[in-house]
């Protein structure tokens, strides 16, 4: 019987070890979640600005041309 008590506190041990390195993994990837979102609403903004700029010359191309 001894030996079962002692797997099954290794058990507990090992588990949680590994809920705590979930834990920590969970709140890290929160963060970088937050850090993605802000890269891709600047990188959202800088196309949206090429895009503007692209019609804007186009469109003088095609009126300074005809």
């Amino acid at each position: 019987m001894e030996k079962l008590e002692q797997y099954r506190e290794n058990v507990l041990t090992h588990l949680k070890y590994i809920k705590e390195k979930v834990d920590a993994n969970h709140t890290h990837l929160q963060l970088l979640n937050g850090r993605v979102r802000q890269a891709e609403k600047a990188i959202s903004w800088i196309k949206g600005i090429g895009v503007t700029l692209v019609f804007v010359i186009s469109t003088i191309f095609a009126i300074y041309t005809a």
